[in-house]
């Protein structure tokens, strides 16, 4: 009886400390609960649909045989091409009462029809305020007042381990939440879409999913910290790798797309890589860090301000430059047309320059002209329903001068004619076109109901086409 009694003392005593630490454990858990129910009223569901357009032909993806084909022939097979509407499904968030909506830019990306549902299954038609490419952030407007909001963290102050909560509409499961923690701060994701890049990404391991794209990320205060933006899966879900874009990056971004309908960034026109241990003994620095120029536009703001290829930029602004990738985002960030010191390693000696940060352009043409306060770049569709953007050196085409076509609107004159997105107008109405003030002028001069020829290149080809406005 006794070995009994004391074999029971020892389960029992066992038991309650493993209770006591499963209770200590949980009780170090953070609750979701009220932070999901205050917080996901202000968040949406977004979707968009592109209008039917015309299809392009690629020359490499016609049969062998028809590669050569006369172009009246080549011009009937463009216009059997079947238009297709497409859509787009994400996420967004609203950041003020009366409407203005966050989202991704790759959301609502060439969409013509954009429609924000809440999660009381109210539904608006937004419109597109202003996008920008380069942080992946749209700006969008609804119809509305006294909607609930979520507030931008002006600054994340993230550590590496806090907990962090997303809402989304993975695969269009409105309105999921999921947690995890922060793996990483100030990460520098390989972009297919831009030269460089200009957002240090706050890594996570929350489960992100297609769907989720431009819904906030929140830390345990209910603030927005970042708007989910990307993964890395080799499968397509969720493979705890996703990454944000920072809340103190997105209110610059809003509050220039508010103003302008565009961002403005800093801009110094050189080619930057990181340097290795040997490069680094040679450039007299102890240990690999800084961006060090390859080359400077003769015409850049680097350039014009003392900075030449073989300069290494260890500070910039006040802040340390640690890899090539920690300039852009600092350069981006900088106010165009303001002074900055920049600390270089030169012929193994420390030198600060005084550098006029220049105005990031939107073409490598613009590098020098356009001044900071630059009117936003008409893309509205015209009369021959074309929407035309200027000419840059990857898009020419074998082109020397013209426009390049960024969009055709179903059924109109240039989508009968055959015009497709990437064809580059170099004449119209046999009268030479250089820029796109020169494309304006003639179309509005443009009479109806006759054709008028249109040349334009494709595929480095220079092509004819007559085209009507009816």
């Amino acid at each position: 009886m006794q070995v009994l009694t004391r074999q029971w003392m020892n389960t029992m005593l066992v038991l309650c400390v493993a209770c006591f630490s499963f209770n200590t454990f949980a009780a170090e858990l953070p609750d979701f609960t009220q932070l999901i129910e205050k917080h996901s009223p202000a968040v949406v569901k977004i979707t968009a649909i592109s209008k039917a357009s015309v299809a392009r032909v690629d020359q490499q993806q016609l049969p062998p045989d028809l590669q050569g084909l006369p172009d009246i022939f080549r011009e009937l097979l463009e216009r059997r091409q079947a238009p297709r509407d497409r859509g787009s499904m994400g996420s967004g968030f609203i950041i003020s009462d009366d409407g203005y909506v966050l989202t991704n830019n790759h959301v609502i990306e060439q969409m013509d029809n954009i429609t924000v549902i809440l999660n009381d299954q109210r539904e608006y038609t937004a419109k597109l305020v202003g996008s920008d490419e380069r942080s992946d952030l749209a700006l969008l407007k609804v119809e509305a007042k006294n909607l609930p909001t979520l507030t931008l963290a002006k600054d994340e102050t993230l550590k590496v381990g806090q907990w962090v909560v997303a809402i989304g509409s993975p695969f269009g499961l409105d309105y999921s939440a999921t947690a995890g923690i922060v793996s990483a701060i100030g990460r520098s994701i390989p972009s297919a879409r831009t030269e460089s890049n200009y957002v240090p990404f706050i890594q996570t391991d929350v489960a992100i999913n297609p769907g989720n794209s431009g819904g906030p990320l929140f830390n345990l205060n209910g603030e927005v910290v970042g708007i989910n933006s990307q993964i890395y899966s080799p499968s397509g879900g969720s493979v705890g790798l996703s990454f944000a874009i920072p809340s103190s990056l997105a209110i610059d971004v809003v509050a220039q797309l508010k103003d302008k309908g565009r961002v403005d960034r800093g801009w110094l026109g050189v080619m930057i890589q990181d340097v290795d241990k040997n490069l680094a003994n040679s450039l007299g620095i102890d240990k690999p860090i800084g961006a060090l120029i390859s080359e400077a536009d003769p015409e850049g703001p680097a350039t014009k301000s003392g900075l030449k290829a073989g300069d290494l930029i260890i500070k910039f602004n006040g802040h340390d430059v640690h890899t090539s990738s920690d300039l852009p985002y600092l350069v981006g960030r900088t106010v165009p047309k303001s002074k900055v010191p920049v600390v270089i390693m030169r012929k193994g000696k420390e030198q600060t320059l005084n550098v006029t940060v220049g105005i990031l352009p939107v073409s490598p043409e613009e590098a020098v002209e356009r001044p900071a306060n630059a009117p936003k770049t008409e893309t509205a569709v015209d009369s021959l329903g074309l929407t035309v953007t200027p000419l840059d050196r990857s898009t020419r085409g074998g082109a020397e001068a013209g426009v390049i076509v960024k969009d055709v609107k179903p059924n109109s004159p240039a989508a009968e004619a055959g015009l497709q997105p990437g064809d580059v107008i170099t004449q119209l109405a046999f009268g030479d076109i250089k820029s796109v003030a020169d494309y304006n002028k003639i179309v509005k001069g443009l009479p109806k109901n006759e054709p008028h020829a249109v040349r334009f290149y494709r595929q480095d080809r220079p092509v004819f086409r007559s085209i009507i406005i009816k």
